[in-house]
């Protein structure tokens, strides 16, 4: 009952900052996120904004291409961004239209995605933690694409139907993360689309292949199911673009597709390597381009070639 009680008063201060947000100017929502977000990043101790993880991560990356100041200020436009993107969502369904979409976004090889879309075979639109993920989505069901999108549960129950919500409010469905692959394998099978972020560390089992020229752990589970249901993986992004609320563009962002990967074209002894290894550096060609906009606050290598799991120690028994 407690918790209960805790996940209601959640709900509710969340459903006030949305109200607040949603009734305020764009150019007005987009400075208060960037109040917050240097508030948050200048005054929280290091800890709560995982900025060690962050360091980690970009030296991981970037190595001598960039220096303490550098990275401090992509870390500084990382928050930025993530807050940027909060009041983005909460406005997005008044300011993303079909009326609109051609002065908000800017498409890149669009043609190739539209290709794979009417190739009537099954579609794996794959992203990564980067520019607004949401965006992208919602863009494709306002011109009439369906999507399945693979999302995480929430713990909190009112808040992850209130995102369930916005993501199928413009005609997609939702497939839960865990549990979710016979779903994902239904709707690959009747030549349906599934869009899911393929960027995070997979742990032992995954398959290593570099990103940002170091060894991650990634998921096999893109890979197969693509080769499985002769699927297409179409890898894609949507970055933001410098601001032009002076020209009356609520939002303006950039929607491409670094690659679209065929599997019936690979030539590899190991096909699933292969596959996890070409959409793993188009999505770190993506991120170059923006690399603020990333989320480098995930232990992307956090799994090490070769490492055993440790064994927890069994406590001693008392003699005797």
């Amino acid at each position: 009952m407690q918790r209960r009680w805790r996940y209601v008063a959640e709900y509710a201060v969340f459903r006030t900052f949305v109200g607040m947000v949603d009734a305020m100017p764009a150019r007005a929502a987009a400075r208060v996120a960037e109040m917050a977000s240097n508030a948050f990043f200048r005054f929280l101790p290091r800890k709560l904004t995982r900025y060690q993880v962050a360091r980690e991560n970009l030296q991981n990356a970037f190595g001598e291409e960039i220096n303490d100041a550098q990275a401090d200020d992509i870390i500084r436009r990382m928050w930025a961004h993530l807050f940027r993107m909060v009041v983005e969502m909460i406005q997005l369904r008044r300011k993303l239209r079909v009326e609109n979409c051609k002065q908000v976004l800017r498409f890149h090889q669009k043609e190739e995605v539209v290709q794979a879309l009417y190739s009537d075979r099954p579609v794996l639109f794959l992203s990564g933690h980067f520019g607004n993920w949401e965006i992208g989505i919602s863009c494709f069901g306002v011109f009439g694409f369906e999507m399945n999108i693979v999302a995480r549960d929430l713990d909190n129950p009112y808040l992850d139907k209130w995102f369930r919500k916005f993501r199928e409010q413009t005609g997609h469905h939702t497939i839960s993360k865990k549990g979710g692959f016979d779903k994902m394998a239904v709707e690959l099978a009747a030549g349906g689309t599934i869009a899911l972020l393929g960027d995070q560390d997979a742990g032992r089992r995954g398959v290593f292949v570099d990103f940002f020229g170091r060894p991650a752990s990634t998921h096999r589970a893109i890979a197969l199911m693509a080769l499985q249901y002769d699927a297409l993986i179409c890898v894609g992004y949507s970055r933001r673009l410098e601001d032009r609320f002076g020209d009356g563009l609520p939002l303006h962002y950039e929607v491409g597709c670094e690659e679209v990967i065929d599997p019936r074209t690979i030539d590899a002894e190991d096909e699933v390597a292969e596959i996890t290894r070409r959409y793993s550096a188009a999505l770190e060609r993506a991120i170059r381009k923006s690399p603020e906009q990333y989320f480098w606050v995930h232990r992307r290598w956090k799994s090490i070639p070769g490492q055993k799991r440790k064994r927890k120690q069994q406590p001693l028994k008392k003699a005797g």
